[in-house]
């Protein structure tokens, strides 16, 4: 007899719809998105990171077994808390609050008042949906309306948002609108190009392709402002 499936119930859009199982799983193949905010439980910090990652450890300690690896080897004993280290502490840092950086304003006392962009900033994150690594660029404009903030902090930024399990809309949305939240403009925009191995170590097995995701705001959706940033893009600048 087929196993019935469970449904789950969701706002997508604002609109709240059911899942079922077999719906929830297309999600993640086709990496769909139900949320511009990262998902998070309420009591998600109740927990201190020790004990997260005390927890975490015991749950991966017993995935390890179950898939039949021996943790009395020297090489594997100390993974589970390594693992769980890792998670809590670097590469899922990004979901504590206490974690986002200070955007420090400035005044823009020089009356720089042209684009800036701060190209060909890296990344790592991790796909929500396979929980394995997302690698990309971030390229991140904007035009001052008075204040400016420091280069590393756009840095700083991408690199707090990207470390939690993600997709890559929501990424760029996220450092967008809070780009344009810290220095008050609307005149802000964010190109996103990753490679997800969720599609090229797995699935499909697609090691040639990355994926392109930009938000526009403000003066940004003028097709001129908006064609100034990307030829800046494309200017060669190694050193």
């Amino acid at each position: 007899m087929k196993q019935k499936e469970t449904l789950l119930n969701i706002q997508l859009n604002g609109e709240k719809i059911e899942l079922s199982d077999t719906m929830i799983d297309d999600m993640g193949d086709n990496h769909v998105s139900t949320s511009v905010d990262t998902p998070m439980r309420e009591d998600a910090f109740l927990l201190t990171d020790e004990q997260k990652i005390d927890q975490i450890a015991k749950h991966f300690t017993a995935i390890m077994e179950t898939l039949g690896l021996d943790l009395t080897d020297d090489s594997l004993k100390g993974t589970p808390n390594r693992v769980a280290k890792m998670y809590v502490k670097e590469i899922f840092s990004g979901l504590n609050p206490a974690n986002k950086p200070n955007m420090a304003m400035f005044d823009n006392k020089y009356q720089y008042n042209q684009m800036l962009v701060e190209k060909n900033i890296s990344f790592y994150s991790n796909c929500e949906h396979h929980f394995v690594p997302i690698i990309g660029k971030a390229h991140v404009a904007y035009i001052s309306n008075g204040t400016v903030v420091g280069l590393s902090k756009l840095n700083r930024l991408v690199q707090y948002f990207a470390k939690r399990p993600q997709v890559q809309e929501r990424l760029n949305m996220q450092i967008g609108k809070e780009l344009q939240k810290a220095l008050g403009t609307d005149d802000v925009a964010v190109l996103i190009d990753a490679k997800h191995l969720c599609v090229a170590s797995r699935g499909v097995e697609d090691n040639t392709s990355s994926t392109i995701t930009a938000f526009y705001g403000g003066k940004f959706k003028e097709d001129k402002t908006r064609e100034e940033f990307l030829k800046y893009i494309e200017f060669k600048t190694e050193f």
